[in-house]
């Protein structure tokens, strides 16, 4: 089979429709905690049960998103129609989600989650034909590492714009008022998704289909799911490598400024998780081609481990954090990319095994899996700061301490552990059951 080449202009269009999705959400993940205890004023603990609720029901969202996915034949194909139907609910949410009424508590936690769910539910609308999409687009492997490349790029543009931008931009649109400035900066990541989003429908095609009939049985098909064995890696990879993001992503600020007692480091270190993945996407599918994707992923996390169990014993000496910071970002960031090709790996192993490729269904336990990661790492944190007795202005010791520790130990633990499942990655395609 001779090898399939995209242009540019497709693979462009896919890798910033990551952007489209997920601009919104890093936003959410790095500063929606900060903004419900700092600016609207609602508990650590409460935040944290809100997240976590709302992400555990996506479970049954994610799966029926996935199964709709499946099923859907339409005039754009069975994954374009989502981002079509989706741009416009999905921006106009995402400024909801920054813009909680001047209400009493109880009806600002229950507004709280209203639209936080309903972020969640849409971004499953996106983010799931999304990931679906690539298998469809290309069957060759060097192709599919290129997308991967690109979506890296997308993702650590967004997570620039979601991290490194947002407090400047708060400031400087707000004029002092942190609640207008953070509405509007979600309306200004809100146009520019949309926009992204657009592109990636305009731009690309779905060459390669399950042909099976769209009237399967639910049951027998999650079933299959769970004994895909390539799957089930990706799937708790996906997990562990999200809780670790989540947990960093909301609280780095307060450990920057509580522990380290340095504000400004805020600006350095969320970008250097987005800079890094940037800096990756451009050599990370070389080096996963020479060494193949799994022991690459597995290299980088080990490198990753290593490096971020060494900071707590050099926070006196920032240059030198900040550097072993910096290298350890780099080296999970090849594991991301490595981890979108390995989906598109999975599908090809269902289709092996059962004679069809369900791109929906194992999508969304993916989506499920990185929601859910993430909020596992936000809730667990924010539970971390409700049980040392957090309050802004007024950290104690026990207090700073645990956001010490959880920063860094805690990574380590998830490190670890995502090493020893891409250990269990299968060594080859099974053979379809005669």
């Amino acid at each position: 089979m001779q090898p399939e080449k995209l242009g540019f202009a497709e693979r462009l269009s896919y890798g910033f429709g990551d952007m489209g999705t997920s601009l919104a959400y890093n936003m959410a993940s790095g500063f929606l905690l900060f903004y419900y205890t700092n600016v609207v004023g609602l508990p650590a603990a409460a935040v944290g049960t809100v997240f976590l609720v709302a992400r555990l029901l996506d479970a049954v969202i994610d799966a029926l998103v996935g199964i709709a996915v499946d099923k859907t034949r339409s005039r754009w194909g069975r994954t374009r129609v989502y981002f079509l139907c989706t741009a416009v609910p999905y921006a106009l949410v995402s400024v909801a989600v920054f813009h909680v009424p001047a209400w009493g508590q109880p009806a600002q936690l229950v507004y709280a989650f209203l639209t936080f769910k309903a972020l969640g539910i849409l971004m499953s609308c996106q983010a799931i034909p999304y990931t679906a999409l690539m298998p469809m687009m290309t069957l060759d492997r060097s192709e599919r590492l290129n997308l991967s490349g690109m979506r890296s790029i997308g993702t650590s543009v967004s997570v620039v714009l979601g991290a490194a931008a947002v407090m400047p931009l708060v400031a400087a649109l707000g004029g002092g008022d942190q609640q207008r400035g953070f509405t509007l900066v979600a309306a200004l990541f809100a146009a520019i998704g949309f926009a992204c989003t657009m592109m990636l429908f305009r731009n690309c095609r779905e060459r390669h289909h399950d042909h099976t009939s769209p009237d399967f049985a639910i049951l027998p098909a999650v079933k299959e799911m769970l004994h895909n064995r390539a799957w089930l890696v990706v799937f708790a990879s996906c997990l562990l490598y999200f809780a670790r993001f989540g947990m960093m992503m909301a609280a780095t600020a307060y450990f920057a400024i509580d522990v380290m007692g340095r504000p400004w480091m805020i600006s350095i270190m969320l970008p250097a998780v987005a800079g890094m993945l940037l800096l990756s996407a451009f050599f990370a599918p070389a080096i996963l081609a020479r060494t193949g994707t799994r022991n690459g992923a597995v290299a980088a996390l080990t490198i990753a481990a290593v490096l971020f169990a060494a900071l707590p014993f050099v926070q006196d000496h920032v240059a030198l954090f900040l550097a072993l910071y910096i290298a350890g970002c780099l080296a999970t960031s090849i594991t991301i990319t490595a981890t979108f090709a390995m989906f598109a790996e999975t599908v090809d192993y269902h289709e092996a095994k059962y004679g069809t490729r369900r791109e929906g269904l194992l999508s969304a336990g993916i989506s499920l899996s990185t929601k859910l990661g993430m909020a596992l790492g936000t809730a667990g944190f924010a539970y971390v700061l409700g049980a040392f007795g957090y309050a802004p202005g007024h950290v104690t010791d026990a207090a700073r301490q645990a956001i010490r520790w959880t920063y860094s130990g805690g990574s380590v633990v998830l490190l670890i552990a995502q090493t020893l499942v891409l250990m269990l990655w299968p060594a080859g395609r099974p053979a379809h059951p005669s």
